[in-house]
């Protein structure tokens, strides 16, 4: 019979790509894995690795036991979760990922309330940006993440994830002080294309929005600095540097130096819950969507 942890090893090192980051994933040492995989070896007669360089790649006995075992554990999380929604106790470990507007506006109060309602819950966050966040959640890596698109940009996630609401949260536009158009109540966007920009790194939602998005006006950005960080982009701005989209979840106050204009077309973010399908009976998850949709709404109530 095949051993349900050195199928996992396999399919870690399938998903992975090497057996170090394998033994990462699975938080045991490297030669943990390689033991548990030349069990496995030996369990099916088969040689399932072979070197490749510095690094391994699966042979094809391997390849088709791991197309096994992705439905076996899939098959494995959804019996758990299915006890744990017979039990319908909240407890255990939930990893949540956010990106970090999320984290500041919207996780603190959820934790705070979960902790209370539910002390044998363990939640550990940490920051991702959507575009990494989603597929940790379909390799397993992380129960649940926080993620956002925009209206005009809704963003896909990958197959075997399932995606609730949360919240939507407008934006407008943070401009230095001195800027022409600072002392208007609202503007339309493409007034400031061909402005200097402020946005978080390439490859990330945020700055792969906004580069689309000043496209369609026909002006190539000019984003001159990048930041992960809001209140680092406002710092910039501040300095006179360039203009930056400015999300009004997690809103710190603005520093001076800094004018706020409202979009005549509101820009707005959705703000959604990601998760495996497999998982969506846990009551942690429910529990865990509950508290964070109560705390957008107080959130935004307080906005309004």
């Amino acid at each position: 019979m095949l051993d349900l942890d050195r199928l996992r090893a396999l399919h870690a090192v399938a998903t992975h790509g090497s057996v170090s980051a394998a033994a990462e994933a699975l938080h045991v040492t490297t030669s943990a894995v390689s033991q548990q995989l030349a069990k496995l070896e030996r369990e099916t007669a088969h040689k399932l690795l072979e070197r490749n360089g510095r690094g391994v790649k699966l042979t094809d006995a391997a390849k088709l036991l791991v197309m096994h075992a992705d439905r076996i554990l899939s098959l494995v999380e959804r019996a758990e979760a299915d006890l744990e929604a017979h039990r319908g106790v909240v407890v255990g470990e939930l990893s949540l990922g956010a990106f970090p507007t999320a984290i500041r506006g919207l996780v603190p109060a959820a934790l705070r309330d979960l902790r209370a309602r539910h002390p044998d819950l363990r939640v550990l966050v940490t920051e991702h940006d959507p575009f990494v966040s989603a597929p940790l959640v379909a390799r397993g890596d992380l129960d649940l993440a926080i993620v956002q698109d925009w209206n005009n940009e809704p963003l896909s996630v990958p197959e075997g994830l399932v995606k609730g609401m949360i919240c939507e949260d407008l934006a407008d536009v943070a401009v230095p002080a001195g800027h022409p158009l600072a002392g208007r109540d609202e503007i339309d966007l493409k007034e400031l294309a061909g402005d200097c920009w402020i946005s978080s790194p390439p490859g990330t939602i945020c700055c792969d929005w906004l580069t689309h998005t000043l496209r369609t006006f026909d002006s190539e950005p000019r984003l001159h600095h990048t930041a992960y960080e809001i209140s680092s982009q406002l710092a910039l701005v501040a300095a006179g540097l360039g203009d930056c989209i400015l999300p009004r979840l997690g809103r710190d106050p603005l520093p001076e130096g800094v004018a706020v204009i409202r979009l005549r077309r509101p820009l707005s973010r959705r703000i959604y819950a990601v998760w495996r399908e497999e998982a969506a009976r846990r009551p942690a998850i429910c529990a865990a969507l509950d508290a964070l949709r109560a705390s957008a709404r107080s959130v935004l109530s307080d906005e309004e």
